[in-house]
């Protein structure tokens, strides 16, 4: 469906509850399946976490999990070690566009066969899951934090445990040292030196509720709100001020763009400094690159320009992010650039009207161009594609008065 958005003021006053973090329920929803007596609360209602969940509990031969590139590639480790079954998992025609061998290759060296099912590199793949008992894993440190996640997430379960020494300058620290601080809230030991991680064995956890933070990269829309409003003031929950995710770095950039954070009893309140004067942005987004689409958006909205370095992950994501990003924001009237991993937006007051913004299948596009609309109508197509991550987000935008039809 496409969604016209519109609105009558640019006074934002709300609170939302927010979907749990979909990159902590994913992997919570493995080590549950690792380790039954874990129960879960607040769970992402993303469409990625109940295919997760789906292919954990199901008996299929054959898992589709269309476009859930996290599902792809936790569940890729988490089959290797299921002795004596054998599957293929697939997904969506853009999931067999998007690499894995360097996941592949890592999880063979363990001992475990998978094979291609089409192209080399690429899904569908098929797992013969078995005994592991190799512990040592080389891997590139440039990859995907979610390749690194994976293996870390099974490690405890096999029988050696897991020394994983990667390769070169790492992306997306934040991400790995989230996946390492769920091990230890399970008592199960890890260290993380130089580039070497090892995460020892422990076939049994004790009974254990594990609740899920709200999704910060969800957050990341509302500080949009906040930053392109004229008064604002939206609270939301469940947030911790000390937070594994990532993407709360969102408060120390959005300060730069006149949006103040406050924490108090897990709400985070997100208000707007009035008559602030924003500045060009120069940021390296090595280890938050799911927020470039939000921030550049902002900064268009704001008549300010920006350059975003750390992005080569964004390539391979549901679609080419940057490629995507110049496309749309081209039409806008913005005059930006791309490289292999890094944007330019050069700052313009100009936006354009009522412009149809396509988004390629890709969550993050619609909910990271819905902001504009405070500046400009604007045309979201596909808009359903939120379910991937936010299902509740269109009805969350009418709560704060914009008009969706």
């Amino acid at each position: 469906m496409d969604l016209l958005l519109q609105t009558t003021h640019s006074n934002l006053k709300a609170q939302i509850a927010v979907t749990g973090s979909k990159s902590e329920t994913n992997r919570l929803l493995l080590l549950q399946a690792l380790y039954p007596n874990i129960t879960l609360s607040n769970t992402s209602n993303s469409d990625d976490s109940e295919v997760m969940q789906k292919a954990l509990k199901g008996n299929n031969e054959s898992i589709d999990i269309h476009h859930a590139g996290t599902a792809m590639r936790f569940l890729s480790a988490y089959f290797a070690t299921q002795e004596g079954r054998e599957i293929v998992l697939t997904g969506s025609a853009r999931m067999q566009e998007r690499p894995i061998k360097v996941l592949v290759e890592a999880i063979t060296q363990l001992g475990v066969k998978i094979t291609y099912e089409k192209e080399d590199g690429y899904p569908p793949i098929r797992i013969k899951g078995q005994k592991i008992k190799a512990s040592r894993v080389t891997m590139a440190a440039n990859v995907s934090s979610q390749y690194i996640s994976a293996l870390l997430l099974i490690a405890p379960k096999l029988v050696n445990g897991l020394e994983l020494l990667l390769e070169g300058e790492i992306t997306s620290v934040p991400y790995i040292k989230m996946t390492l601080a769920l091990l230890n809230d399970l008592d199960i030991q890890t260290s993380f030196e130089g580039n070497i991680i090892k995460v020892f064995p422990k076939q049994e956890v004790e009974v254990k509720e594990m609740v899920v933070e709200s999704d910060w990269s969800s957050a990341s829309y509302f500080f949009s709100l906040v930053a392109l409003a004229d008064q604002a003031a939206i609270s939301l929950t469940s947030y911790k001020e000390n937070s594994l995710q990532g993407d709360s770095a969102l408060v120390e950039i959005y300060k730069q763009m006149g949006v103040v954070s406050n924490f108090e009893n897990n709400v985070l309140s997100l208000t707007k400094i009035l008559n602030f004067k924003p500045e060009n942005l120069n940021l390296e987004l090595n280890n938050t690159p799911d927020i470039a689409q939000t921030i550049v958006v902002t900064c268009l909205g704001l008549g300010i320009g920006c350059h975003l370095t750390g992005l080569h992950t964004l390539k391979i994501k549901e679609t080419d992010r940057l490629e995507a990003l110049r496309i749309e924001l081209t039409k806008l009237g913005a005059n930006i650039t791309v490289t292999n991993d890094s944007l330019t937006l050069t700052a313009s007051s100009k936006i354009n009207h009522n412009v149809k913004i396509a988004t390629y299948n890709d969550h993050r596009m619609a909910m990271a161009f819905a902001p504009l609309a405070l500046k400009v109508p604007i045309i979201i197509e596909n808009a359903d594609v939120v379910s991937k991550s936010y299902p509740d987000f269109w009805e969350d935008m009418k709560t704060l008065g914009f008009i969706i039809s």
